[in-house]
């Protein structure tokens, strides 16, 4: 047996999803040391606008539909995080808002302590939500990666008295 075949038949905990979830833990993480918090936020917030561009684009394609119809959008919020391993269920929606929980994050234990990793959720819901409604506001109202629980995320559909004094995001369609 030579030294390759060896190595090749440890029992080790890398494989690519944990790989990549170190990785961006570690980016994150570099990020908000070496240029601070907002700073990294709004870095990993151009990402997540453009991953929630290209999910936005799977899920019309896939529903072969030119905008996501408005009552289903919670539902494809959900399913998104859902087929990444997240735990994301519906607490309430009317027609001014969507309340979603989390029980557990897509980045698994790697995203405690790197609050600036939720501008992907931010950006991605309200990417999708803006584009096919026009308006989104997304409130981060509890997050895993501060040491809650579980994640809050509310989601205003419409610009009204109640988002303009919530603490979030907006999101323009265009």
């Amino acid at each position: 047996m030579n030294k390759q075949q060896k190595t090749a038949e440890l029992t080790l905990p890398i494989e690519r999803d944990l790989f990549l979830r170190n990785l961006l833990r570690e980016l994150s993480g570099t990020l908000e040391e070496v240029i601070g918090l907002d700073e990294a936020s709004g870095f990993i917030s151009i990402v997540g606008q453009r991953i929630g561009d290209w999910i936005n684009t799977e899920y019309r394609k896939a529903l072969d539909t030119e905008l996501l119809p408005p009552d289903q959008i919670a539902a494809i919020l959900i399913d998104l995080k859902s087929r990444i391993e997240g735990e994301f269920y519906l607490i309430k929606e009317d027609e001014e808002k969507i309340v979603l929980g989390n029980h557990r994050c897509p980045f698994g234990e790697k995203i405690l302590g790197r609050p600036s990793l939720c501008m992907m959720t931010s950006n991605v819901f309200g990417t999708i939500t803006a584009e096919n409604l026009g308006y989104a506001k997304v409130c981060l109202n509890a997050t895993i990666s501060q040491g809650a629980p579980e994640c809050r995320v509310t989601i205003y559909k419409e610009d009204s008295n109640a988002a303009e004094e919530a603490d979030g995001r907006e999101y323009y369609k265009g």
